[in-house]
């Protein structure tokens, strides 16, 4: 790779590289500032971590999405997540037969007629989460928390028969969960995260076994109860004899991660826009009452009419993109913005920049207005809060349908209101981008 017509970070220092300026608390938030000052692909070079290149527009982005030319990357937090997840559908090599036999198998896990049977789970854990609201009326100052508890809730039921809203092991999941994802990424941070992991793997290793141990303890839970085992993404494991005890845990902690950071943080961010607009609230209460087939209890096909709350939790994931990036690596000596690839090298797309591109969505990029998504999303976009390739998010329509139907029954069953006057969140990074959100809720 060469360094020509690339921008690097001011202040570089001799023989360390480009660290000035790395912030370990919020990597990506950082790079997103540093877009604004170095144009829409830059670099960092370090001494031991060599050069980092993040792509932060859509016209360069395309370039990188085309499969004939890029493919997807296991960058350094993929590679620190196999620690937790193995060979799960996420973290397993490319083309290797751990994701091959994996992602055959869960495919059958995803259908519509799979999707029709997960419903009633979701509309449960709604009823939980509306209530745990309102008890706590009318302030709620952890709104994240709960959001985060209800979509652990959701995949846990559906995909494993296991409802941790009801079990005491939510808190200890979510806790040991947080804490392996905070090592995941600072650890991962070059320079800075030498010295972290060698304070905190001790840590990281005992949340790790905790995690462990609780998926153990989920199938051991299925075994002695498999005469009445629903059909879910474990009875599709278990019953398909081609994969082991250990890529089974791999697969459950890969869906209980993927499942529950990102889809509890995604609806965070949506009620925290919902809350500074009453008319949109209204305008979801109205799509839901249109729209419930019995008037009172989402079907499964009602909620493919929430058009407008759809496109609340499309814009949501524009500004706001819980999984805030990718790697892409080159497959042959290519050029991107003027820089040349050889095969193996590879950039990061940061998704957070990407889906801001005033070139592609006009002066209010950065801005929240989901009525760009009631019409048709711009030709030239790179819009992938879901990863792109064969190795996108298996789970794309379950977390859909999943924070649209709960984003509709909030909307229905309180009135909304901030807690403060911020007009943009403040957001935590644990590879996933969580928000700080204070609500109150009032019930109708």
């Amino acid at each position: 790779m060469t360094d020509q017509a690339i921008p690097h970070p001011p202040w570089r220092i001799p023989f360390i590289g480009d660290v000035i300026g790395i912030d370990s608390l919020r990597p990506n938030q950082k790079t997103l500032e540093q877009f604004k000052r170095l144009g829409p692909i830059y670099r960092r070079s370090i001494i031991g971590a060599g050069d980092l290149t993040f792509v932060g527009s859509s016209a360069l982005a395309s370039q990188t999405l085309d499969e004939a030319r890029w493919e997807r990357f296991a960058g350094r937090p993929i590679k620190r997540l196999r620690d937790i997840a193995g060979d799960g559908l996420f973290t397993a090599d490319n083309d290797s037969a751990e994701w091959q036999t994996g992602h055959e198998v869960l495919a059958s896990g995803f259908t519509q007629e799979a999707m029709r049977r997960y419903h009633d789970d979701m509309l449960a854990t709604s009823e939980e989460l509306t209530k745990a609201l309102g008890e706590d009326h009318p302030h709620q100052s952890s709104v994240e928390t709960i959001t985060n508890r209800a979509a652990l809730d959701v995949i846990g039921k559906c995909g494993f028969g296991f409802p941790f809203w009801e079990s005491d092991l939510s808190d200890q999941f979510a806790d040991a969960l947080k804490g392996a994802l905070a090592f995941t990424q600072s650890a991962s941070i070059p320079v800075v995260g030498a010295g972290i992991e060698r304070k905190k793997r001790a840590q990281f290793d005992r949340d790790v076994a905790v995690l462990h141990q609780i998926i153990t303890d989920v199938m051991d839970r299925r075994r002695r109860g498999a005469a009445d085992s629903p059909r879910d993404l474990l009875e599709v494991m278990m019953e398909s004899k081609q994969l082991s005890d250990r890529a089974i845990r791999d697969q459950i902690i890969t869906f209980l991660i993927a499942g529950h950071e990102t889809t509890g943080n995604l609806l965070a961010f949506a009620l925290f826009y919902l809350a500074r607009d009453s008319e949109l609230v209204e305008a979801l209460r109205s799509e839901r009452e249109e729209s419930c087939s019995d008037g009172a209890i989402l079907s499964y096909d009602d909620v493919a009419r929430l058009k407008i709350t759809r496109a609340v939790v499309s814009e949501t994931l524009r500004l706001w993109p819980t999984a805030p990036g990718f790697f892409r690596a080159a497959r042959e000596t290519t050029e991107v913005g003027g820089v040349r690839f050889e095969p193996g090298e590879w950039v990061f797309l940061l998704m957070l920049s990407i889906h801001r591109d005033e070139e592609v969505w006009g002066p209010t990029a950065s801005q929240f207005e989901h009525k760009r998504f009631l019409s048709k999303t711009p030709r030239d976009a790179v819009y992938r809060p879901f990863g792109a390739g064969p190795r996108a998010c298996i789970g794309r329509q379950f977390a859909l349908h999943e924070a649209t139907l709960l984003l509709a029954n909030l909307a229905s069953a309180f009135n909304m209101a901030p807690a403060d006057n911020t007009l943009t969140p403040a957001v935590d990074e644990n590879l996933t981008l969580r928000p700080r959100v204070a609500i109150e809720f009032t019930p109708r």
